[in-house]
């Protein structure tokens, strides 16, 4: 199942968007102009696919928890809307669709589904509105997920369903990746934001052959091996905190008895590369998830490197695989191969009214005549994509 277009409709700063996905999508555009938000709303449908909406479902996806005042629309001289529309389109054929309200005057702990629909093909699952409800029906449980049980397995309803309640919005951040605190969320296979790298690393070392992880050890120079001990001695001051398992990096440049050093003293670049591939080759990764900032902490030339390497890594395990990342560095534009439709790069940006629009970046004539002199990442740079900040 892969999932194929998402609409959006009076989420946050997302008055009224549709959003066509292939299998690599790359979101641009300035600071605070809706790209999170974009990948925020996915997550709240993600929740609603499961059945309920409320702070822990939203934040173990990775969305922000929030007032509801803060999830709907709001701009200057409008109404703000009762409620938000969310819907999903797969491929095959499927599409789940919610409204969820929650009042702003006294906010409950889970929103309730006014509306909620679910189709495989031209069957349809669930049709629930306000009029047609039973008058018994907890309005903050979701029927859908009730209803596929009972349908056959690869039905493209209950694909659907499966890939938004696995979605996730994974935040690295370097202290967790160097285990020096512990991950709020355990997620497999590296936790929300990268506590478990050490153990989603080792799990993929078992799993792929060695020509692969040579491939990523390819993008860290430095390293000649890369492994996962839980007894790290003369390794790690007993002053730092520590999970229970470490990465354990060989620098290839240094003598044999001073070569050996933990996540807590390498290069976070390094972190953020095995993050990202661990991710998109690990077997245990959901199906459609998301990385928000994928570029933190890299080289410029390293993230053209890296982001080169999406797409194959993405299908050589799961070809229905997706990826959905926000990033700010130019250079990682010159890693995206937009001549594969299924490679897509999205400017987000927010109109004269302050609503974040979704505009997908294509290879028109006029583009390609002028990459053939400058790369994607100066033409950003320079303006001619948009998504730069009005300054």
């Amino acid at each position: 199942m892969k999932l194929r277009e998402i609409h959006i409709r009076g989420f946050k700063s997302v008055l009224d968007e549709s959003v066509s996905l292939g299998r690599v999508n790359c979101f641009i555009g300035a600071n605070g102009v809706g790209k999170s938000n974009v990948l925020e709303a996915l997550g709240v449908l993600g929740a609603a696919a499961t059945g309920r909406v409320d702070d822990e479902a939203i934040i173990r996806r990775g969305v922000r928890a929030g007032l509801p005042r803060l999830f709907k629309t709001s701009f200057a001289g409008t109404q703000i809307p009762p409620h938000i529309t969310l819907e999903a389109r797969g491929e095959p054929s499927a599409t789940f669709r919610v409204s969820l309200l929650n009042p702003l005057d006294k906010p409950k702990p889970a929103w309730s589904f006014k509306t909620e629909f679910l189709s495989s093909g031209e069957t349809q699952i669930v049709s629930r509105g306000v009029r047609t409800d039973k008058e018994n029906l907890d309005e903050t449980r979701g029927l859908s997920a009730l209803k596929v049980v009972d349908l056959p397995p690869g039905d493209p309803a209950s694909l659907l369903l499966k890939a938004l309640q696995e979605y996730v919005i994974y935040t690295p951040n370097t202290p967790a990746l160097r285990a020096t605190v512990p991950d709020p969320q355990t997620r497999v296979p590296v936790g929300l934001v990268g506590g478990g790298l050490a153990e989603g690393f080792e799990a993929l070392k078992r799993g792929v052959d060695e020509a692969r992880v040579d491939e990523i050890l390819g993008l860290i120079d430095w390293v000649s091996d890369v492994g996962v001990t839980d007894v790290v001695g003369d390794l790690l001051s007993p002053s730092v905190p520590r999970t229970k398992n470490v990465l354990k990096f060989t620098d290839r440049f240094m003598a044999a008895s001073r070569s050996t050093l933990t996540a807590a003293d390498a290069s976070e670049g390094a972190l953020y590369v095995l993050f990202a591939a661990v991710l998109c080759l690990s077997p245990s990764s959901p199906s459609i998830f998301a990385i928000d900032n994928l570029d933190s902490a890299l080289n410029p030339r390293l993230v053209t490197r890296l982001v080169g390497h999406l797409a194959a890594w993405l299908a050589a395990t799961n070809p229905d695989r997706q990826l959905l990342f926000t990033a700010h560095n130019p250079t990682v534009l010159d890693g995206l191969d937009l001549e594969d439709d299924e490679v897509r790069l999205f400017a987000v940006e927010r109109n004269s009214e302050g609503h974040t629009t979704v505009r997908r970046i294509t290879l028109t004539a006029e583009l390609q005549a002028l990459n053939k002199e400058y790369p994607l990442s100066r033409l950003w740079a320079m303006g001619n994509l948009g998504a730069v900040p009005n300054v």
